[in-house]
């Protein structure tokens, strides 16, 4: 991405100058940045490999070209989740790690149920050598976005400096693996046509969502990938234990879940995104990224016939109409975005 510090009087004829040329672009304190979006409307950009992206999940179609996220805000939220620390703050123009930054000495922190050693999460560093940039046993400390630089033995966060070292309230040094599935269906009236938008004249999606327990906020249910577990699975369990409570049901009811479950993720999903997600939990050690793959019930006959009942992590959970105005947890809104550009969708 380009970069370009001005002063404050050169900003107003150069975007002046852009505008006529319909080059995208956007403006913040500390000056003009070149925007070059995948496509119109969402801040993801190319990767320059666009090949087609080899995983567990073969079954699934790529569609939707391999992105990483550009934005690197949530990741600086000046106050980190869930605790009283504060970040450095860090600005836009001293994330990238090639950029001086004279004096840069974050906290360090590590959540207390981390710090606990729990068997999700890593041993702190110096007990323990990990194999990062690569398969290490059953964990996988490889990124989506290539190998990340490792500096006196603890990984580096590829997209840049969050204000905060140490693993705060994730497990793993380096990349944790999640897996999003996006599980939506038509919202449709009483004769089961298709509602259209009032002002967009599109369909409109309809997708499940979750209310999370730890932060209040509605979100797509998924949940991080267990070791050795393959994705394709990562995306049935959490879809079935956040959003249809599957642990808490009676033994009569499993096998139905099962059932109407299994069908709709052998259905053709598509893979909407794999890589850096940004989170507000990311420190400088210690990133989320993810999977997230759409699963579509085209004819409203498979989950949209389970009642919903929130479980494990869910506060709430719910059908929600895909619309750019429903606020949503760290990146699940350009997610939900991907969706209805592929579906042709309401947004």
């Amino acid at each position: 991405m380009l970069r370009f510090v001005l002063r404050q009087n050169w900003l107003v004829p150069i975007r002046l100058a852009l505008a006529i040329l319909d080059f995208p672009y956007t403006v913040n304190t500390y000056g003009l940045r070149a925007a070059i979006p995948c496509s119109v409307g969402h801040p993801f950009r190319v990767n320059p490999s666009i090949a087609l992206i080899s995983s567990s999940c073969s079954n699934y179609s790529k569609r939707v070209c391999t992105m990483r996220s550009s934005a690197h805000n949530k990741s600086r939220c000046p106050e980190y989740p869930a605790s009283k620390t504060k970040r450095i703050l860090v600005s836009d123009s001293q994330v990238d790690w090639s950029q001086s930054f004279p004096g840069y000495d974050p906290v360090n922190y590590t959540h207390p149920s981390v710090a606990k050693k729990p068997v999700w999460a890593d041993p702190e560093i110096g007990s323990f050598s990990p194999q990062f940039n690569t398969l290490d046993g059953a964990v996988d400390r490889r990124s989506f976005e290539g190998c990340y630089k490792v500096e006196d033995g603890k990984p580096l966060n590829p997209n840049g400096r969050t204000g905060l070292t140490g693993r705060g309230l994730l497990g793993r040094w380096g990349p944790n693996h999640a897996a999003d599935p996006i599980v939506t269906r038509w919202k449709v009236d009483a004769k089961g046509e298709k509602i259209l938008h009032h002002i967009s004249k599109k369909p409109i999606l309809q997708f499940v969502s979750i209310k999370r327990k730890d932060c209040g906020e509605w979100a797509i249910p998924g949940g991080m990938v267990d070791p050795g577990e393959q994705v394709s699975l990562t995306l049935q369990r959490e879809f079935s234990e956040e959003a249809l409570n599957s642990l808490g049901v009676p033994p009569s009811e499993k096998s139905k879940i099962h059932e109407r479950i299994t069908q709709l993720f052998k259905s053709p999903g598509f893979e909407v995104f794999k890589g850096y997600v940004d989170d507000p939990r990311n420190t400088d050690n210690a990133w989320m990224e993810t999977v997230a793959v759409n699963f579509h019930d085209e004819n409203g006959n498979s989950v949209s016939e389970l009642p919903l009942q929130a479980g494990d992590d869910a506060g709430q959970v719910q059908w929600v109409d895909v619309d750019s105005s429903f606020p949503l947890y760290a990146s699940h809104s350009h997610l939900l975005e991907l969706v209805a550009k592929e579906r042709k969708s309401h947004w």
